[in-house]
């Protein structure tokens, strides 16, 4: 079974070209004209260990926003499509994860049903010039098009760069967990007998 998905999504905010394989090694190929949500994605490609590719021309004259979120909703996409019924999925991930002094709690369950928690305070409003609400606009447009549950709590930290470092990395490590395959699971991971996206 090929795990993979390509999508183009073309709206007046954004141009978006991605391809995705969920059984990859972890080579990533971004450019979105935001060169600290490149290396956040590259992150997310790093510890789920996906192939991605994405090329996104946005409304960057405006702000990061459109381009930020349309790529969450595009790679959310490419993983409905990818997963197909779910069959065989562990569909549930988890992970606690410290990057230097931040620490993450991170959970995600592919199950088809969207909803994104994510609790963070920044230390500051923007790193570089990449503004910190936008970590929680990218994660919210990947569950509303994945149909995921995805939940990060940050327990501490005082370094803005490394909290959303963790976010990424700990959920990026919660979806490598729930995307598997399990060789005990025989079709779909629910006692219902599908998982409606």
């Amino acid at each position: 079974m090929s795990r993979t998905a390509t999508i183009t999504r073309v709206t007046s905010e954004t141009a978006i070209d991605l391809s995705l394989t969920l059984d990859g090694s972890g080579a990533a190929d971004i450019a979105t004209g935001l060169g600290f949500f490149d290396h956040m994605l590259t992150l997310l490609v790093g510890h789920s260990l996906i192939d991605l590719t994405v090329r996104c021309t946005g409304d960057l004259h405006v702000d990061g926003h459109h381009t930020v979120e349309d790529v969450g909703r595009a790679l959310g996409q490419g993983f409905r499509e990818a997963l197909g019924d779910r069959s065989g999925i562990r569909r549930y991930g988890h992970m606690i994860l410290p990057m230097d002094e931040a620490l993450v709690t991170a959970a995600v369950d592919l199950g088809g049903r969207a909803t994104c928690v994510l609790k963070a305070t920044y230390p500051v409003a923007t790193i570089g010039s990449f503004d910190t609400q936008l970590v929680e606009v990218f994660w919210e447009g990947f569950a509303a098009t994945a149909g995921a549950n995805v939940h990060a709590i940050v327990h501490h930290g005082h370094n803005a760069h490394h909290i959303a470092e963790a976010i990424f990395k700990g959920l990026a490590r919660s979806i490598r967990m729930a995307l598997e395959l399990d060789p005990r699971q025989k079709g779909i991971p629910s006692t219902k007998g599908s998982l409606t996206v």
